[in-house]
């Protein structure tokens, strides 16, 4: 008979917000295979747990699958952890699950903690639909362009962002997003737990002024819900579109119109053609 692994969820601050069905489960397979052993030891000596580890990251986990994959057949049973939080969310795991199910050997979530879901749930923005997109690009050039590609992608956006780039990301929110209300949680579960809401220029004037408020983990959240009132164009969108029209290209009208208005880029493009149209026809008129 197989064995199972077992995806286990464990805590992303708080060293109490594990279950009981977690620790359970840690203490009776033969095996966990941790993101990093060094880090998952405190919790597993906080925990009283002594099941033996290894190591399964971004740099081993091809390897590391096969040798999970033949213990699970010879009847292991086994965990997955990441360092905190659900596995597999912007953590390792993917290919080692997607092996584990293709051999046709059982894999059984432990639900538990996600910085994702707990930023969610006490931001107070909209949550009926929403796109997580991890950490963007470390490089500026690629992460405004991934910022400008969510424009219209009308959902709650989330995202994962380090120390020593929040202010960066801010920076280019305020140009991508200017009118949007932007949520920094901060340091989620953890001592100094914050959640400081606001457009990305106040957050980023904020964190300027306090260089303490910069420090730790960020999950950041962006209110892009479509409001219907908000997508319809008004006399003075067109108006704009016009005088932006007879200087740049569509292309480029739209993209200046969309980041100084946040209405849609495709009502926009739209209408910028319609306005392009029109104005061919009195040329040729």
């Amino acid at each position: 008979m197989t064995g199972v692994l077992y995806i286990v969820a464990t805590p992303i601050g708080n060293l109490d917000d594990i279950s009981l069905r977690a620790i359970a489960t840690l203490k009776s397979v033969e095996l966990i295979a941790a993101e990093d052993t060094r880090h998952s030891k405190r919790l597993l000596q906080h925990l009283g747990i002594d099941t033996h580890m290894i190591s399964c990251h971004e740099h081993n986990e091809a390897a590391r699958s096969e040798e999970i994959l033949a213990k699970l057949v010879a009847g292991s049973d086994i965990a997955l952890i990441s360092d905190a939080g659900t596995p597999l969310i912007s953590d390792p795991g993917y290919k080692l699950v997607a092996a584990v199910q293709q051999a046709g050997i059982r894999v059984s979530p432990i639900p538990g903690a996600s910085s994702v879901m707990a930023a969610l749930s006490s931001a107070g923005l909209p949550t009926d639909n929403f796109h997580f997109c991890g950490f963007l690009s470390s490089k500026s050039r690629q992460r405004g362009a991934q910022l400008e590609a969510l424009l219209d992608l009308h959902e709650t956006l989330v995202f994962f962002e380090s120390s020593h780039r929040i202010e960066a990301l801010l920076e280019q929110l305020t140009r991508v997003f200017p009118h949007h209300t932007c949520v920094l949680a901060k340091e989620l579960t953890k001592l100094h737990e914050k959640f400081l809401r606001g457009n990305a220029a106040q957050l980023l004037t904020r964190l300027r002024d306090d260089p303490a408020l910069t420090k730790g983990e960020f999950v950041v959240l962006i209110d892009n819900a479509a409001n219907p009132a908000d997508e319809l164009l008004n006399i003075d969108d067109v108006d704009m579109l016009k005088v932006l029209l007879d200087e740049v290209s569509v292309k480029i009208a739209v993209k200046i119109a969309t980041r100084l208005t946040g209405k849609k880029k495709n009502e926009l493009y739209q209408q910028a053609l319609q306005l392009r149209d029109a104005s061919e026809l009195d040329t040729t008129d």
